[in-house]
């Protein structure tokens, strides 16, 4: 559990911070952005981070790994045609049409929404049960997921840092409370 959720964390810092921010509401700034292999590699750390952390919280609490992975399993798609969607979009005349669309789409988005939201809740599973600092950190952190994507650069690195910090810590202090029962 620990190596997991640890290694989670440190993907969360990588994502924003690998991530390129060029202007992309300018077809040569998303062009720069999307068509990098630095957009590739950011949004793969989140996706693996997701994946990591459900099965960190196998042993912290089995509920809130079930509900994690739900959640991870409505937003993984949104974010691989983020990934590998539009970065095969990128080099398009109407890239910005194409990342509008996709973006945009009110199934995606709201499938996208509702992974977050499902996400936050597991992670405020775990607060409730453990009652430490960390635990509520972690659950900041995945609360905040949603909304820091409304945030400009330097505050969804901030927000990379909170999730490594909370995941980081969760992972060492999660150890000394025991997982809950599995229910009969």
């Amino acid at each position: 559990m620990r190596i997991p959720l640890s290694v989670a964390g440190v993907l969360f810092l990588l994502y924003p911070a690998l991530r390129p921010w060029e202007d992309e509401s300018t077809t040569s700034g998303a062009a720069a952005a999307m068509g990098s292999t630095a957009w590739i590699v950011a949004h793969l750390c989140a996706m693996i981070g997701f994946i990591l952390v459900a099965i960190a919280l196998l042993s912290i609490n089995r509920v809130a790994a079930i509900v994690f992975w739900i959640g991870t399993g409505l937003t993984l798609p949104y974010y691989g045609a983020e990934d590998f969607g539009l970065h095969a979009m990128a080099n398009q005349s109407n890239v910005l049409d194409l990342a509008e669309d996709m973006r945009y789409n009110p199934f995606a988005m709201t499938m996208f929404g509702l992974g977050l939201l499902t996400m936050a809740a597991a992670a405020i599973l775990v607060a409730a049960r453990m009652r430490t600092v960390p635990a509520i950190l972690f659950a900041v952190g995945f609360g905040l997921f949603l909304p820091q994507f409304f945030g400009p650069p330097a505050l969804r690195i901030a927000h990379g840092v909170l999730l490594a910090a909370a995941c980081v810590w969760l992972a060492w202090d999660a150890k000394r409370v025991q997982p809950a029962p599995v229910p009969a």
